[in-house]
């Protein structure tokens, strides 16, 4: 919009001509009607941002629960904008995430009103929104008077809009009718492979297609002089090695954790196609994954990479774009690849992970927390995180179109854009809401455990692993 024909605008706006001679005097300055009516818009929009009252909440005082992750650093590095802007003050308490779901609990099941908002991913809303523990966010984002109108909520990817909101019914779609906003995606992780350059080109490799590919690669390079094992992916005890790369392979075979008949939940990662894709996996950790597999967590798998330990990772991309950073030993020599495991499929599905913003159900100033809330998920301060600090991956579209964004991630991180636009069409949750997600999750990584040792065949695995599954839904009213 030139600055002639914003004045037009502006003076219209100000009643300062009628919407015919707007009209008129647009045409004369090129602009045909639609373009008009799109300029009109805009310029309305503007404006009421502009009238819109940040210093509302002037004085008061909200608490904050941080998991220590770049998203909050990025966060606390901005927050004197957000101070000076609303005249409020922001208090955070920040914890490791060894101890920092445990924490969350602890505070809402307590009903505390000492945190006001907080980070969660998506899966823990499955318990905290039923439970009556976090606000529905829809009445905050529909509120015209509590919301900017250059907030502009449909920027927001739309499958992280959906996989943070949820009916409360098991097994419903994520994202459907008469389902509940629980949080606002704030920064997401989607599930790809990260590998080093150097080695590859040490042992003559290139990166798999998909996984039939991944196991045999990652065992050539095992079994090379290369000094590494082939490949990383999480192992400890815990719902945190379902969900990044495996979850992402099982789900683009084609295969569910659980199917829902007349309502009712019932195990399903006992079928075929499951045993097939979890025999390559297990086959895969025996062969070339770390020796102390079952006690590995992201900060394992993430560490090994950049220190030169593992030829590859198959976890969250921006672990990948971390450890190509900073004062890693293997800085610079790390690219990405877009990753379909099944050889069948047309595409990458990767599963993902999406850190989110809560409200506290408990809190006592819930309408100046919305105010947080809302600059900390907007544009102006994700433009900052992705241009000033590590805040990937962005989640508004705006953000991913800034060219500034893009030169530096292109310049830094050789073929990080490209394996994220190759993976993010397909990239949703394909676990299955329901309140038993922790519970699932972490009997399934024990059952993992027990194949990789050899403890148990994967087929016999699988098979006790669902009808102990069936089990605990039935016994809370689930299946």
């Amino acid at each position: 919009m030139s600055t002639k024909q914003r004045d037009t605008i502006q003076q219209f706006l100000k009643g300062g001509m009628s919407r015919r001679e707007l009209g008129r005097r647009m045409g004369r300055l090129g602009v045909g009607a639609a373009a008009a009516s799109y300029m009109l818009n805009k310029g309305m929009s503007e404006a009421q941002a502009a009238d819109f009252d940040w210093k509302k909440h002037s004085g008061k005082t909200i608490n904050l629960l941080l998991n220590k992750h770049p998203y909050a650093d990025a966060m606390i590095a901005n927050i004197e904008n957000f101070k000076s802007m609303t005249g409020m003050d922001v208090k955070y308490d920040v914890f490791p995430e060894d101890v920092y779901f445990d924490k969350v609990a602890a505070a809402l099941s307590s009903k505390s009103s000492q945190y006001d908002a907080f980070m969660t991913g998506a899966y823990q809303t499955w318990q905290y929104g039923p439970a009556g523990w976090i606000e529905d966010l829809n009445e905050y984002i529909s509120d015209t008077d509590q919301t900017n109108p250059s907030y502009n909520w449909d920027d927001i990817l739309p499958g992280l809009r959906a996989s943070t909101a949820w009916s409360g019914v098991p097994g419903a779609e994520l994202g459907g009718e008469d389902s509940r906003q629980w949080a606002l995606p704030w920064g997401f992780e989607l599930n790809s492979i990260a590998y080093n350059r150097r080695i590859f080109e040490q042992v003559g490799v290139q990166p798999a297609k998909n996984l039939p590919e991944l196991v045999d690669l990652a065992s050539k390079i095992t079994k090379s002089d290369a000094g590494v094992y082939g490949i990383g992916v999480r192992g400890s005890r815990s719902w945190a090695t379902i969900h990044p790369g495996y979850l992402s392979a099982f789900a683009n075979y084609g295969a569910k954790d659980l199917e829902v008949t007349d309502g009712k939940l019932k195990a399903a990662m006992n079928s075929a196609v499951s045993k097939e894709m979890t025999g390559l996996w297990v086959k895969m950790i025996q062969e070339s994954g770390p020796k102390n597999w079952a006690t590995y967590t992201w900060y394992q798998v993430g560490t090994d990479l950049g220190a030169g330990a593992s030829a590859m990772i198959y976890d969250a991309d921006i672990l990948g774009y971390f450890m190509n950073g900073g004062d890693n030993k293997e800085a610079g020599n790390l690219a990405y690849s877009a990753f379909a495991p099944n050889p069948a499929a047309k595409a990458p599905t990767p599963n993902v992970w999406i850190w989110s913003l809560a409200m506290s159900s408990f809190g006592n100033q819930k309408d100046a927390t919305w105010y947080f809330m809302q600059w900390a998920s907007g544009t102006e301060h994700g433009l900052f995180g992705a241009r000033k600090m590590d805040f990937v991956n962005p989640v508004r579209s705006s953000v991913w179109a800034d060219q500034e964004f893009r030169d530096r991630i292109a310049k830094s991180y050789p073929g990080y854009l490209e394996q994220f636009e190759a993976s993010s069409p397909g990239s949703k949750i394909y676990f299955t809401p329901q309140p038993l997600f922790q519970t699932v999750t972490t009997d399934w990584a024990a059952a993992l455990q027990k194949m990789v040792a050899n403890e148990i065949p994967v087929d016999e695995g699988l098979d006790q692993l669902a009808a102990s599954i069936d089990e605990q839904l039935v016994a809370a009213g689930l299946g």
